[in-house]
């Protein structure tokens, strides 16, 4: 591997040294350093059995790669390698972002509630340069199905769900049900992140800019208030009944999810009328994901993070959070 990363050009001084970071518990992130002080980012799958359509870091490459002159901030894409003489799985070089995750409230506390706020107010923004990107001119018109992404989504998911639950859970199905009957009308397509979200971004601190956009496996061709719905639904509010995944954004000056629906009606121009139900496919679809995660931990513990790991509890309290937002939103 340290072969491979030499060969690219990009001016490594071997040793090089490999450490895992972030909280990711899909694809797996880590820092590689250099004797020379360099530094990049390496993507890989996770270990042990994968599910078919899942963890995939070459279509991941394609994206970013698309994406290298586009407005949407992204790590330069450096290298790819399938080959089987080097790797297991395929890797993905990129250029290290300097800058701050605020993936814990640890973070978050190190920033002033005016950072916060400018953070927050970067999130919607990015999202409407997401939702921006020419298709035609990044070639990723094929990307995907252009057909209704509610659908297409609740489809996949369910079928995720049989193949990686670790227990029977009626809500689940019963979701999903309640969300094919209410799908809204899609009017438009576009680039869907798919997982956009505080964890997920790199941001300058002081002004509160997004400086990368990371983890693009879950992207597709969809409607965009699909991943509005995805922020909220990873967008813990203190007055929450149940809590978490994820509390940063619970800290005070960070905008509500209300705010951020509105920051984003505003950017783009679009009707968010339709969000709620949007929120609770996705807050059904973390439930799915936190799952997932389980079951590869308990297949294979190397895969947990260093952060620690979903339980059923935290599972059964993101499907508990996604009834009742289907239930405020009106779907029956």
């Amino acid at each position: 591997m340290s072969a491979w990363i030499a060969g690219l050009g990009v001016g490594a001084v071997a040793p090089l040294a490999f450490e895992r970071i972030g909280n990711g518990q899909s694809n797996l992130t880590y820092s590689v350093t250099d004797a020379g002080g360099g530094r990049w980012v390496l993507r890989r799958p996770p270990l042990g059995t994968l599910l078919s359509s899942a963890h995939d870091v070459v279509r991941e490459h394609r994206i970013l790669s698309a994406l290298q002159f586009s407005k949407v901030p992204v790590p330069k894409i450096l290298g790819l390698t399938e080959d089987p003489a080097i790797t297991d799985a395929p890797l993905v070089l990129m250029s290290y972002v300097a800058g701050t995750v605020v993936d814990s409230v640890n973070a978050a506390e190190t920033l002033t509630p005016e950072q916060r706020a400018a953070i927050g107010a970067s999130m919607p923004r990015t999202l409407a340069r997401i939702h921006a990107v020419d298709l035609e001119d990044t070639g990723l018109a094929d990307l995907a199905s252009h057909a209704p992404y509610a659908p297409r989504q609740i489809k996949r998911w369910k079928a995720q769900w049989e193949k990686s639950k670790t227990r029977e859970v009626a809500a689940v199905d019963e979701l999903a049900d309640l969300l094919e009957r209410n799908a809204p009308e899609q009017t438009e397509v576009t680039l869907v992140h798919g997982d956009f979200h505080l964890n997920n971004v790199i941001v300058d601190p002081e002004s509160g800019d997004i400086l990368s956009v990371l983890d693009w496996e879950l992207a597709t061709l969809g409607d965009p208030l699909a991943d509005v719905g995805a922020l909220l639904a990873y967008w813990s509010q203190a007055d929450d009944k149940v809590a978490g995944p994820f509390m940063a954004s619970t800290l005070e000056g960070f905008p509500t999810r209300d705010e951020l629906a509105a920051l984003y009606a505003e950017r783009t121009g679009r009707d968010v009328a339709a969000v709620g139900y949007w929120h609770a496919l996705a807050l059904w679809k973390l439930a799915i994901i936190a799952e997932g995660v389980l079951r590869r931990i308990v297949d294979d513990p190397r895969n947990r993070a260093d952060s620690g790991a979903p339980t059923a509890a935290l599972v059964d309290g993101i499907i508990d959070r996604a009834v009742e937002t289907a239930r405020a939103q009106g779907l029956s």
